[in-house]
């Protein structure tokens, strides 16, 4: 697709941006500097939207296309507008997803550079994430001065690729010092504490501030142990200093996108950056977010997390969805599938959010069964479009826009809420979302979860928000359970304190923080021709 970019000088021109606010790196990149943020040309004057969906299969259902042909819509009937997205993980790319730069006529470009290295910014993350962890064994080794509890030191190590035989490893193996034969891990660089804080960071000194209150363990007698006690604060931040700034670069309609960051929304918040949010509210009429799987995930955890942290208020909520996902959630009926599809309006609406449901067509879809879905979302009293933005781009998408546009304007003095108060105690915050959010009835937590929010509550870590991992395939904890079901209980297995982030990571089921390659990945489809282009990746 590079032959039909436009230079990243045009994308530049478009946002009206200052020379001085942009490093070019390459033909269609170039990278934002922070000094934007601080300008008064630049006030703050976008609508912000959010993307999300309903319950997904396996294969996904198209939200990133739906939001990139959203921005190629908004920007087709005559609105400045731009898209905040995500950096795709290797994992994914190589795994069973594939790409996640969008596909068809709805990408960001380049997609293949965007999908693998792009500009470093996980490179630099995976290394000052493993160079806290080398300053933790090298502490270690050298006297262990801070007392460190080698059993209680909670910091893995990462890698951005899935590889299920570094989930359980041993380090200093045959050693004789302190903390030889520590059993440790690699967890997927999506899932480190380290791009949650890139994430949420709102400037250099934040980023400081939270990487420094990293705790990584504890000592013999039980108190915590920062990342500043390790003196890891500065070497970090240099590794981070130029991957924090928002990259830009273009969809393929030639509208403006800013992908940074990118943390999965099952295990962490989901969510491009703030950084990149906070440009695009400053650059554009209408900022288009996508936020991570399905509402009870990343949507809610944008509500609950990000909302609260950055001041960043929503003006309202695209969900998008599938005649494949409500068939899928009916098991294998399409009306018995609206159940989910109406439990995910609702979601949306509690958070006190005009919906617009997106129904994004795919090949195999009837007219009878999209005309089928339009009826129930126009008895559920939603607005709705069909988006067709994989074939047509922005034109395939210019019906959704007109509908989020008059919805915004119909519903100017939106106030968005969060789903509990930052008072509640983390069980009753875990509670407020079980019920609200999923569906459940009650709560049960492990007596090792118990422990944990006890030890963190002690630490002065209880007033945290909750970030609660589990599956996307659900609403509940079971990813076998399809629909909407109501009367179950969610079940807490473990707790794990990302004080850095700021939020406790509330864990439900067995969630893998390291993923494993399939039997027929889809590495096995990427590959490079003659001429150097990488082809079989989206």
């Amino acid at each position: 697709m590079t032959k039909d970019l436009l230079p990243i000088e045009a994308i530049v021109k478009k946002l009206n941006l200052p020379e001085k606010y942009v490093e070019r790196l390459g033909r269609y990149g170039a990278k934002l500097t922070l000094d934007l943020l601080d300008d008064p040309a630049f006030p703050v004057r976008g609508k912000f939207i959010l993307v999300t969906a309903t319950t997904p299969t396996l294969s996904g259902e198209g939200k990133t296309v739906t939001s990139i042909g959203l921005v190629q819509g908004l920007e087709k009937i005559g609105k400045k507008a731009i898209i905040t997205s995500r950096e795709p993980s290797l994992g994914p790319v190589f795994g069973m997803k594939g790409g996640a730069a969008g596909g068809g006529r709805s990408q960001v470009e380049p997609a293949e550079k965007i999908n693998l290295h792009f500009h470093g910014d996980f490179h630099a993350i995976t290394s000052a994430h493993n160079l806290l962890a080398a300053l933790i064994d090298s502490h270690l080794f050298h006297g262990n001065d801070l007392d460190l509890d080698p059993d209680a030191i909670t910091w893995p190590r990462t890698l951005d690729m899935n590889d299920r035989a570094l989930r359980h490893i041993i380090v200093q193996a045959g050693g004789k010092r302190d903390g030889a034969n520590r059993h440790t891990g690699f967890l997927i660089t999506a899932a480190s504490e380290i791009m949650a804080i890139m994430t949420l960071a709102s400037s250099r000194e934040d980023l400081r501030t939270r990487l420094g209150r990293i705790v990584i363990g504890a000592t013999r007698s039980g108190k915590p142990v920062l990342a500043e006690d390790l003196k890891a604060t500065g070497p970090m931040m240099a590794l981070l200093n130029e991957a924090i700034l928002p990259n830009l670069v273009q969809t393929t309609e030639g509208t403006p996108a800013l992908v940074h960051c990118g943390p999965f929304a099952n295990i962490a918040h989901g969510t491009s950056s703030v950084l990149s949010q906070q440009m695009g509210l400053r650059l554009a009429d209408y900022v288009v977010n996508e936020t991570g799987f399905a509402s009870d995930l990343g949507f809610e955890k944008y509500m609950d997390i990000v909302m609260p942290s950055s001041g960043i208020k929503p003006s309202a909520a695209v969900l998008v969805t599938t005649v494949q996902s409500v068939r899928n959630q009916g098991a294998g009926d399409l009306e018995a599938g609206f159940e989910n599809l109406k439990k995910h309006i609702a979601i949306v609406r509690g958070f006190n959010l005009p919906a617009i449901v997106a129904i994004n067509r795919f090949p195999n879809d009837t007219d009878e069964e999209l005309k089928f879905l339009e009826k129930y979302c126009e008895a559920q009293g939603a607005a709705f479009a069909l988006s067709e933005a994989f074939t047509k781009g922005g034109p395939g998408a210019a019906a959704l826009a007109e509908k989020v546009v008059s919805v915004i304007a119909a519903n100017p003095n939106v106030s968005p809420t969060s789903t509990y108060t930052s008072n509640a105690s983390p069980l009753e915050k875990i509670t407020a979302v079980a019920q609200k959010v999923y569906g459940a009835a009650n709560v049960e937590l492990s007596s090792q979860a118990e422990e944990k929010l006890a030890r963190f509550t002690k630490w002065g870590y209880g007033a945290l928000p909750v970030c609660i991992a589990k599956t996307q395939y659900s609403l509940t904890d079971d990813p076998k359970l399809m629909g909407a079901p109501t009367g179950w209980t969610l079940h807490i297995s473990d707790v794990v304190l990302s004080a850095g982030a700021g939020f406790l990571v509330v864990i439900s089921g067995s969630m893998m923080l390291m993923p494993g390659l399939p039997k027929s990945s889809r590495a096995m489809d990427i590959n490079v021709d003659a001429a150097g282009e990488i082809t079989g990746m989206s």
